[in-house]
């Protein structure tokens, strides 16, 4: 038996666990804003604004629009920070810089439940926390890819972070629940209790966290020849097989693992840059349903009837629920064909036609309507969860960097940070457009995930060619001949 195999798989667990509930914490607190909106905003029936309800300065015809804005300051700054987030992850201590977004996320997100209770009602105050929060919780992504990536291997990689990333679903479902219930009390109260929820779990993570195997003395097999690991930390792949293609970029400058990589030589490498964009459109689709759907729900009839802001805050969950599953779903399949762009593609193609029948036919029944919800979740979830663990990691840590783990948290806030640019502008035109009538919106999300598709063809191509290269995949070779 190996004499590490025990406490590494202990460790192994306990990381996973650890900062599974940091990022669904990190949700949870992300998720009143979309909750509170149809209370914030004014009532619309029909294409029109009828009336001049809820909180100044988001009420009035010009209330959705303000809204929209407000999605915009947060994700941009969520955007902005990744880039510098990934940079600073590579070079401090990732305990403290995680305990720290998270801290600073709770605290603002409770500010600006403050304002309710203080009688706020001016955009830029709402606009300046929301800023300030946004630059917080861009910290929290590197840090836990990072930490993950330096406890697991690429072997079933798709499968562990496709299961692992079902935190952002989680938190979600917690952040809408927790949110929802207490709204009647206030809608200040749905933004205290999850920023109180996520500083209690920043206290977990500063305390129990360990952020790789050499923090705890244990020295990975074949660590320093840059090849993978299995949960025993003994090597996958013999030293021979460490590089691919010539001469890595660490080798050729001498670097080692503790060296991190620059930025724009990390766009540089092969599949960054397609999917990066590929999660632009990707995340738009996501985070416009993560911040407007209980919008949506609310002031579209199911069965003809108009549901409550509690109800279709909760309701809304049902997305969050199918995203778990094709968050794993995607992963599983990933991991089995050997093929992340693939995979990728085949959800996105599928979830065109989804979000057709969910704006066509979910406002027919509540099962149609729940039904349709969760398939949406499944299939729009799937790629964007896949790219921003698994493939991310994979990116990251491919062999033509030779095994620089420093470079992990770079290559994951360059995809996860231009996929956020995509994030803040979806909620912002979806506040504009929803004012025109929501089939603008449908449309607008069927478009994103299109050329989502696309721009991976080239990287699905050649994934194929590399299969039949192999070997592998014979049967598609007998096909197209």
């Amino acid at each position: 038996m190996p004499p590490h195999k025990t406490p590494l798989i202990t460790h192994q667990i306990a990381a996973l666990l650890i900062t599974f509930a940091a990022y669904a914490a990190f949700h949870a607190s992300r998720k009143p804003p979309s909750i509170v909106k149809s209370v914030l905003g004014p009532e619309i029936h029909g294409p029109n604004i009828t009336n001049d309800t809820g909180w100044a300065p988001f009420n009035g015809p010009l209330g959705p629009h303000r809204l929209g804005e407000l999605d915009l300051a947060f994700l941009s700054a969520y955007s902005i920070g990744m880039y510098f987030s990934g940079q600073i992850g590579d070079r401090i201590d990732l305990r403290l810089f995680l305990t720290i977004g998270m801290v600073g996320s709770g605290l603002f997100t409770v500010i600006f439940g403050l304002g309710y209770f203080w009688g706020v009602h001016y955009l830029g105050f709402y606009v300046i926390v929301q800023v300030v929060c946004g630059v917080f919780q861009s910290i929290g992504w590197p840090c836990v890819v990072s930490i993950v990536g330096n406890w697991f291997g690429k072997s079933k990689r798709g499968l562990i972070m496709g299961v692992w990333n079902s935190h952002t679903s989680v938190g979600n479902i917690i952040g809408s629940i927790v949110a929802s219930s207490v709204l009647g009390l206030g809608w200040g109260w749905s933004f205290v209790l999850p920023g109180g929820i996520i500083m209690l779990v920043a206290v977990l993570v500063f305390k129990f966290l360990v952020v790789g195997p050499r923090d705890v003395g244990l020295e990975l097999a074949g660590e320093e020849e840059g090849v993978e690991m299995n949960s025993e930390g003994m090597s996958l792949v013999g030293p021979e097989d460490g590089l691919e293609g010539g001469v890595g970029v660490g080798e050729a400058e001498g670097a080692d693992s503790a060296v991190a990589i620059g930025f724009l030589e990390a766009w540089r490498l092969p599949g960054v840059a397609p999917f990066a964009f590929c999660l632009f459109f990707s995340k738009l689709v996501a985070y416009t349903f993560l911040y407007w759907l209980p919008f949506y729900i609310r002031h579209t009839a199911v069965a003809g009837v108009h549901l409550s802001h509690k109800t279709a805050g909760i309701l809304s969950t049902i997305f969050d629920v199918g995203g778990v599953v094709g968050g794993i779903l995607a992963g599983c399949i990933s991991d089995m064909i050997e093929a992340r762009a693939i995979t990728s593609v085949a959800f996105l193609l599928l979830s065109v036609p989804t979000l057709v029948f969910y704006r066509i036919y979910g406002s027919i029944s509540m099962l149609s309507n729940v039904s349709l919800m969760f398939l949406s979740g499944l299939l729009v979830n799937g790629p964007y969860s896949l790219i921003t663990t698994a493939v991310a990691a994979d990116l990251g840590t491919q062999s033509l960097i030779s095994g620089n783990s420093r470079a992990l948290a770079t290559v994951t806030a360059i995809i996860d940070g231009t996929g956020s640019a995509g994030a803040a502008l979806g909620p912002l035109l979806a506040g504009y457009i929803s004012t025109r009538g929501w089939n603008s919106v449908f449309f607008m999300l069927i478009l994103s995930l299109s050329i989502a598709g696309l721009l991976l063809l080239h990287v699905v191509k050649s994934e194929i060619k590399g299969k039949l290269n192999e070997g592998k995949w014979l049967w598609l070779s007998r096909i197209s001949h």
